[in-house]
Order: structure tokens, then sequence, then C-alpha cells
């Protein structure tokens, strides 16, 4: 990375730098790992089949959501884009928190049954589903109208795999936190089906609230440090 920064201009050195740690930043932020999922399984009643539809609308709405974005990303600066996507990514964390308390057993009383915990998994998934990919596509439109002509598949390649490296730390985070909030789930013996693990999700609440505060501080603290510096984001 440092050889490929000599070869742009000495204005722009610091700025895609300061972009891409921000980026990185974003990308990086823990998940609460597999307890949630546990959780949405064994209290929840979700299935298989239902988080196949997950993961499929998520799929088609990450493209769809890129396409519509579009101006937004376009007309903003990535370190406004990276805030707002942060605050979104919190405020989006809200419904797990919220039906690990219950919160979807009163939707659904008052609707009749409609806006069960599915129903809030679906709208959230769906409104979740473009954030984590729109942060990279200013810094590699940037990249595409700035990297000399000559390297600009390098720089792709290079940048996309620093940012992407993010994910790997991300990974490593959501380890740690699922080391200080212990979650279990049941577990039996295939042969005496005795319970050899008790399920336990007693701290899942604390774990959720904190991956939304990280979520939402971070990235936002550190757009603050960058933009006071001279690896000021482009706008």
């Amino acid at each position: 990375m440092s050889k490929l920064i000599k070869e742009l201009p000495q204005n722009l050195r610091s700025t895609i730098v300061g972009t891409a740690v921000i980026i990185f930043v974003f990308r990086a932020m823990p998940g609460p790992g597999p307890g949630l999922s546990w959780f949405e399984i064994d209290e929840l009643k979700f299935n298989e089949q239902f988080f196949s539809i997950l993961s499929l609308l998520a799929s088609v709405l990450t493209l769809l959501g890129i396409i519509l974005l579009r101006p937004f990303m376009s007309n903003n600066s990535i370190a406004k884009i990276i805030v707002v996507l942060s605050i979104a990514g919190a405020i989006l964390f809200l419904p797990s928190v919220g039906m690990y308390y219950g919160f979807h057993n009163w939707t659904s009383s008052i609707t009749n049954g409609i806006v069960d915990a599915k129903f809030i998994a679906l709208i959230n998934t769906a409104l979740e589903s473009p954030l984590g990919q729109v942060s990279m596509i200013p810094l590699l439109a940037w990249i595409a109208k700035n990297a000399p002509s000559h390297l600009k598949a390098t720089f792709f390649a290079v940048f996309a795999s620093f940012t992407n490296l993010a994910l790997s730390a991300s990974a490593l985070g959501t380890k740690y936190l699922n080391e200080i909030y212990t979650i279990t789930r049941e577990v039996k013996d295939k042969v005496t089906n005795a319970i050899l693990t008790t399920a336990d999700y007693s701290e899942l609440g604390i774990l959720l609230i904190t991956v939304t505060l990280l979520t939402l501080i971070l990235p936002i603290l550190f757009v603050f440090i960058i933009q006071k510096t001279r690896f000021k984001t482009f706008e």
C-alpha cells in the first residue's frame, strides 16, 4: 500500500489513507456472534427456511439499495456517509435488542399477530442489507477517477483487500465480546438425551446493547479524529 501511495500526487496521499482507515474502522465493528442466532432459533422459533429467506432478501436488497443510494453517495463526502451509516446501523440493531426484551410480544398483541418477531426481522433485514457495501463504493469510485491509469487494477485489489481485513478484525472483536459476555445454548447427549450444557441467554441483552453502542460511537469518533488531521477525507 505504501508503494502504491507514492504513485499518487502529494496532495492525494494523505487523503486516501484517511479514507481507508475510516472505512476499515466502520467495517471492523464487532457483531453479537452466534448467541443471537441461537436465541432466534430457540426463543423466537426461527427455522432454517426462514433464515434462507432472510439471506435471499439481503442479497437482493443489497443490489437494489446500492442503486437507490447512488445519489446519496455521489452528493456527500465519505466522512458524512460513514457517520450516517453508523447511526443507521446502530438504529437497526435496536429491533434485535427490543425482541430480546419482548418487544415483538407487544407489537404482535396490538396488531393481531401481524407484526411478530419474523415480520420485524424481515423489515430489519430489508433496511440493513445495503449498508455494509455502500461504505466501499465512494473509495472505489475515487480510485477509478484518481489512480494512475496503469495501476488502477492494483489499487482496487490492494485497497479492497485492506478494507476486507476489517472483516477479520470484526470477527476477532466478536470473539472477545463473547468471552466477556457468556452465552450458552442447550446441548444434549445424542445417546442418553441428558443435558450437557444449559441454555443461558441472560447476558445477551447487554451484549446487544454493547454492540449497538460500539457501532454508533467508534466510527464517528474516528471520523472526527481523521477530519482534524492532514488525513482528512475527500469531499
